[in-house]
């Protein structure tokens, strides 16, 4: 048995998980974002109150494991941020630990038992309060041992130009200190900051959503611009990977006519040319950042308990 985290910068969930067919929800609980002692003394009261002592702990985790000096990159939880967390939890708790962040294993989750089942290539897309992600190939994730593929929401690649007529978008900065991140203007709060330059007008991006879909124009031209600024930086994401399906997760994704508004643009821009849906909600039953650092820690085990 493994015990599974679910880490965000407000809550943290745990399970208690046997098989992918056998998850027993544990305690939800408050993030303690700011004291690490805190951190740590939660994730241990939860091992403590299970049954069994578990095998292991697997973790995904709102931040990045740097490849090369295992350093976590993390500003929803600065109490973690720049230690060297997978380490530190391990001699905290006494139990073998495995992170991965949770685009990647919200990918892996979706390729193993979700929407990427039967798929080769599958490139796993958050659209939530930012935009993220994570990329498995042949059932394997690529960031294995921490790293930033699949980070499609950084790097100075917002079009400056979106909709019909174009609008212009200014080069907005970034919480990872850039300017110009589809990060800035591609998840919820993206959508919310992207209504307020059209329409001098603060909405909540569920309001937004709910307004196109009741038919209103102005929440439909930011929709428009929405996704023609977010399915150009996707359709190449697509063409580089080879990725031939792409569950969505987040907050966004709930929104099914959204997400089937950003597939057709996306497949209208990929250099192949899909006759069936491509960007699609994510269809994992249970919490795919539970499922997925399950599934990570239980073959990092028996890797580690059968060597090759």
């Amino acid at each position: 048995m493994l015990i599974a985290f679910d880490i965000g910068g407000t809550t943290i969930k745990a399970a208690a998980v046997r098989s992918l067919d056998s998850v027993e929800p544990l305690r939800r609980v408050p993030t303690p974002t700011g004291d690490f002692e805190a951190f740590v003394a939660c994730l241990r009261g939860i091992v403590a109150a299970a049954a069994e002592r578990p095998r292991g702990i697997a973790v995904s985790i709102a931040g990045v494991m740097d490849p090369e000096t295992k350093a976590a990159i993390c500003a929803n939880i600065p109490c973690i941020h720049g230690r060297r967390l997978e380490a530190d939890l391990r001699r905290e708790l006494g139990l073998p630990v495995v992170l991965a962040n949770d685009g990647d294993c919200f990918a892996l989750a979706e390729a193993a038992v979700g929407a990427g089942r039967g798929h080769r290539i599958v490139f796993g897309a958050i659209l939530g309060t930012g935009v993220g992600g994570g990329l498995v190939v042949e059932g394997q994730l690529v960031n294995t041992e921490g790293g930033f593929a699949g980070e499609w929401g950084h790097g100075p690649v917002a079009a400056a130009h979106a909709g019909n007529p174009p609008v212009a978008i200014p080069p907005l900065a970034c919480g990872c200190g850039q300017k110009g991140c589809l990060d800035a203007v591609g998840g919820a709060r993206g959508m919310e900051r992207l209504h307020h330059l059209l329409h001098q007008e603060s909405r909540t991006s569920e309001e937004i959503v709910a307004a196109w879909q009741g038919g209103e124009p102005q929440a439909g031209r930011t929709v428009e611009v929405f996704v023609d600024l977010v399915s150009g930086p996707l359709a190449m994401v697509v063409n580089v990977t080879g990725a031939g399906i792409v569950p969505v997760g987040g907050g966004l994704s709930n929104a099914h006519p959204l997400i089937a508004a950003l597939d057709l643009a996306t497949r209208q821009r990929t250099l192949r040319r899909f006759d069936r849906p491509l960007v699609v909600p994510g269809a994992c039953r249970v919490e795919p950042g539970l499922i997925g650092a399950a599934l990570l820690g239980f073959r990092t085990l028996d890797d580690a308990r059968h060597p090759a």
